[in-house]
């Protein structure tokens, strides 16, 4: 596909974002509450084998205050996001954070705490949880295997997020992009399985190496014909593809496309048909430990700070600010 078809490519993207979705662009406060971890994935950088990880979890008291701010700042949404750890995130104490959150502040609640019983879920969902983010990471089983260690398998994953839809989430999946053994016949089937799963939410991301993982000591300085890269352009391919399969999800300009390009990530993102931003609300104190790829908090300012400037960016691309839980068209149309 030459440069030209590129051109037409993020147009049509940005056209179907606008006539689909609008021009809103939602903020979602993200609170990364703890980066406890059972699992054993290949790429990230809180991988329960990481010994040199520094290990936290936000406290009840830490949590509302981070809520708080997200509302005084006008986010609609809170997004807790943390390791997956049935430990250290108690389905009951998970329920009791929700409930207060509910009594504190009127934003709306998005959960990404990976794999759960149904029971679990159930019980979020009636404390107040709207949203569940749950990536299926890559298409190919064999692939998804390799990046899990010791996982049930691709099809627990997607049954997993046919629960979350039973239950009544609004649901939320994606992919890294250009994870090694990626190829580009996998890319194109993750871009119909966001189709056929008609995901109300899409997060896509850049594979960014961890140093202290499997992947992350073992990339080639040249990649294989036929693997997909993991560039900022691969990337922002990725969105386009992903807004015109599902024009009416929500779908995020994300923090590790912004660590690829720190000066115009989000805006070419937003200009691809992303349509979502979510700032990091986390304590300075732990945000550094949360760290899933590497320099992840360098990307990140000030809360009060980053918002100001973030904001400004956003009406100088002639879009607008999202008011409210900014809750996804495909749910709104589904429902």
């Amino acid at each position: 596909m030459g440069t030209q078809s590129f051109e037409e490519l993020w147009r049509a993207a940005d056209a179907t974002r606008r006539s689909c979705v609008g021009d809103c662009v939602h903020l979602r406060g993200l609170i990364e509450i703890s980066n406890y971890c059972t699992a054993q994935c290949t790429y990230c950088g809180i991988r329960a084998p990481n010994s040199l990880a520094k290990r936290y979890r936000m406290s009840l008291e830490e949590i509302l205050p981070c809520a708080r701010l997200a509302e005084r700042l006008g986010y609609g949404t809170v997004v807790l996001q943390g390791g997956e750890s049935a430990h250290h995130l108690p389905s009951d104490w998970v329920r009791d954070v929700l409930l207060a959150i509910r009594r504190e502040t009127n934003v709306a609640i998005t959960l990404s705490l990976g794999e759960r019983p149904r029971d679990d879920y159930k019980m979020w969902f009636e404390a107040g949880a709207e949203r569940y983010l749950l990536r299926f990471e890559t298409s190919n089983p064999q692939l998804f295997a390799n990046l899990h260690p010791g996982h049930p398998g691709l099809s627990y994953r997607l049954k997993a997020l046919g629960t979350l839809r039973e239950i009544g989430f609004e649901v939320g999946s994606g992919i890294m992009v250009g994870v090694p053994g990626q190829t580009w016949s996998d890319w194109e089937r993750d871009i119909e399985m966001f189709r056929e799963l008609d995901l109300d939410m899409i997060g896509v991301g850049p594979f960014l190496p961890h140093p202290h993982t499997p992947l992350g000591r073992s990339v080639a300085e040249s990649a294989p014909d036929g693997q997909v890269p993991n560039d900022v352009w691969a990337t922002l391919r990725t969105i386009a593809e992903a807004r015109l399969a599902c024009p009416y999800a929500n779908i995020p300009s994300t923090t590790a496309l912004a660590a690829l390009d720190k000066e115009h990530g989000h805006e070419l993102g937003l200009s691809r048909g992303a349509n979502v931003i979510m700032p990091n609300l986390t304590p300075d104190k732990y945000r550094r430990f949360y760290e899933i790829y590497p320099s992840k908090a360098s990307t990140c300012e000030e809360a009060e700070v980053f918002d100001a400037k973030l904001k400004a960016r956003i009406l100088a691309l002639g879009r607008t600010i999202g008011v409210g839980a900014g809750t996804s068209e495909n749910f709104n149309r589904r429902r």
